[in-house]
């Protein structure tokens, strides 16, 4: 046993030993005084602890004081039933309070039991006995999000392990908290007994064994007895304050005294309505004033003073704050993070703020993860987080979607107000305010709440400014798929089949294709608006032409034959395929114009021969157009590659296929011809 362990045992065991060996006045009177010095300590202590487990010791404590003045209690009176005389700590006590009159200082004795027994006891044992119970429910839930945590790595094992170890102190200490506050109520009881048994029993010694008369022997022992008790009891009452303190402190933090004035002192405005008040009792007629008068100065002056030091606390937190964000500001990390550009960006003015405002019933950031899921499903690639923010340098009602930082598209809406399109592309015969619809161009009206049913009676096509605007983002997220699709995407979709199909992903990465060469591959594929959801067949196909071939070009165009049952239901969709065609001879024209360097294919025809030829492709858009079909261009497998380059600029949005992109069941039929 260390020597602070033979310590403790040896003290519980004079302790003991106290009830049964008398022991001299003066060695009473010492351990008197150690009595209420020790309990003043745990007080204090109690005060100071940060957290009730800094003193997880205080329920084996709380059993030892009780014990120690128990015993106290004991050697007390046997000197008091056997001499008449306790030392000069209980007679001094004695003398203190009864001052010469025993029914007061009887009075005044049971006071401080009662206070004791009923408001602090009773209330420190409700307290630990509801705290123990709630530590209790609670620990499951506890160890639930510790375990949580740890999976999600936000805290490592020994951090883990030293929270469940908290959790089962504090579930120990509040249950032992629970049981130790039994001793202070059983503590207060005998308390009482003990008293009583000294008045009877120094009544019963004086009269009989002393031949002392009555109220001699009153006075004698009932000065001893209150001495006694009071010597007892206001430890008694300090421990048990301390029981109180500690069971109470679970919902602060710190020190007690310190956090009691801050959060006194927190609202000067209460302290100068104090004083106001007091003002107002001060003036009352039959109230006496001078009292109400001065504490309403003392109040006035906290009030006044706390609000200056207030302002004064805030200007030197603000440039406390300023001089931290200057600071880190001049970091390099921080103008790194700076330099970030968000992938998606929709930012708009102040009027549409409600849109994106969950509060004010604004949905639009479930319609943005409703348009991260639909470009999933249609596209086959994780679109990026839409980063949402308002930009009061735009006007109230306009916003604009970027993308890498670079503004994409821009568009004004009516927060309040619906937009109207005919769906036959006639006139609008309604009242409102024309405009377009910003995903596609169509004419369009805004119209007012109140006319919405007559437009949709009407037949038209009526949608709110929040599906407007994600219409919008939806359009542009896949015209520029193709930007936004990176490496880390290219990894993160073949980590995710390499669970599913190992041998195709350790055949095809890094030893044939490396990421950069697949990312390219499938950034064509977007960028035509064809989906790569069939990750399988892709690579595949890029894992049997990667030997012939590293030219990502001309993959994309065997990877395309490959997919010409997605490519064919996704522009065709029905088993007549009516087509606009390439003249033979503007094929051959653009064959013959192909160059070829170390630095890539360059198509070298005229400016003046482009223009004729988009053009003539225009006319024949027109006239596919005007029968109600959807334009789409075929050509020859070799030209197809060579005819978009020299079109996409002019018409991004026109699907050009080759003939082994059609699904052979198809009927393909030319509805026009492209020529010079």
């Amino acid at each position: 046993m260390r020597s602070y362990d033979v310590i403790i045992a040896l003290a519980a065991v004079i302790v003991v030993i106290m009830m049964v060996i008398p022991l001299p006045t003066t060695l009473l009177d010492i351990l008197l005084s150690f009595n209420i010095t020790f309990s003043l300590i745990i007080l204090l202590v109690a005060m100071n602890i940060e957290n009730p487990l800094n003193f997880s010791t205080f329920p084996t404590l709380l059993l030892i004081a009780t014990i120690f003045r128990l015993a106290l209690n004991v050697s007390s009176t046997r000197l008091i039933l056997l001499n008449g005389y306790a030392g000069r700590v209980i007679e001094a006590f004695g003398n203190f309070v009864i001052r010469g009159n025993v029914l007061v200082g009887f009075i005044i004795f049971l006071i401080i039991v009662i206070i004791q027994f009923i408001v602090i006891t009773r209330g420190a044992e409700r307290v630990a006995e509801v705290a123990a119970r709630f530590t209790l429910d609670a620990m499951p839930g506890k160890q639930m999000s510790i375990d949580a945590d740890l999976n999600s790595g936000l805290i490592t094992e020994a951090e883990a392990r030293q929270r469940r170890m908290n959790i089962q102190k504090e579930a120990d200490f509040y249950g032992a908290m629970d049981g130790a506050s039994k001793f202070i109520k059983g503590d207060a009881i005998a308390g009482i007994i003990i008293t009583v048994i000294n008045i009877i029993g120094g009544l019963i010694t004086g009269v009989v064994f002393q031949g002392l008369d009555a109220m001699t022997a009153v006075n004698r022992y009932a000065l001893l007895t209150v001495g006694d008790g009071l010597v007892t009891q206001i430890p008694a009452l300090l421990v048990s304050t301390a029981t109180g303190i500690v069971v109470t402190k679970a919902a602060s933090e710190g020190n007690l005294g310190e956090e009691l004035i801050k959060q006194l002192l927190y609202y000067p405005k209460v302290h100068l309505m104090a004083s106001g008040l007091l003002i107002f009792f001060a003036i009352i007629p039959g109230l006496p004033d001078l009292p109400f008068l001065v504490l309403a100065a003392i109040f006035g002056y906290i009030g006044f003073s706390m609000q200056r030091a207030s302002k004064n606390e805030s200007l030197k937190e603000q440039e406390i704050q300023r001089e931290r964000e200057l600071e880190e500001m001049r970091k390099p990390e921080n103008l790194l993070a700076m330099m970030q550009v968000d992938p998606i960006e929709v930012e708009f003015g102040y009027n549409l703020i409600p849109l994106a405002d969950v509060n004010q019933g604004g949905d639009l950031l479930d319609r943005v993860v409703m348009i991260r899921r639909q470009c999933a499903m249609d596209l086959g690639m994780i679109v990026p987080m839409v980063r949402l923010r308002d930009n009061i340098q735009l006007k109230p009602n306009e916003y604009v979607i970027k993308i890498k930082g670079v503004e994409a598209a821009r568009g004004e809406l009516k927060v309040d107000n619906y937009l109207v399109m005919n769906p036959a592309g006639g006139p609008i015969e309604i009242e409102g305010i024309d405009t377009r619809e910003p995903a596609f161009g169509l004419p369009a009206k805004w119209i007012t709440p109140d006319k919405k049913e007559k437009a949709e009676m009407l037949g038209y096509t009526v949608v709110d400014s929040a599906s407007v605007l994600a219409t919008h983002l939806t359009e542009v997220i896949k015209a520029y798929a193709h930007e936004l699709i990176g490496r880390q995407d290219v990894k993160n979709i073949l980590d995710s089949l390499k669970e599913q199909y190992p041998s195709l992903i350790e055949e095809l990465v890094p030893k044939v294709l490396t990421l950069g060469e697949i990312q390219k591959v499938l950034s064509n594929l977007l960028k035509e608006n064809v989906p790569i959801r069939d990750m399988v067949t892709i690579l595949e196909a890029l894992g049997d032409y990667s030997t012939l071939t590293k030219d990502t070009d001309l993959l994309t165009e065997y990877v395309r034959q490959r997919l010409r049952r997605v490519i064919t239901h996704r522009f065709i969709g029905d088993k007549k395929a009516k087509v606009i065609t390439l003249d033979r001879d503007l094929e051959e024209l653009i064959l013959n114009s192909v160059s070829q360097t170390e630095n890539g294919v360059y198509i070298s025809i005229e400016p003046s021969t482009v223009q004729k030829i988009i053009s003539s492709l225009v006319e024949n858009i027109n006239q596919v157009t005007r029968r109600g079909l959807q334009p789409v261009v075929l050509t020859s497998p070799l030209v197809r590659r060579y005819f978009r380059r020299i079109i996409e600029h002019s018409l991004p949005n026109i699907p050009v296929l080759s003939y082994g992109e059609i699904d052979p069941s198809v009927e393909v039929m030319s509805v026009g011809t492209v020529k010079l």
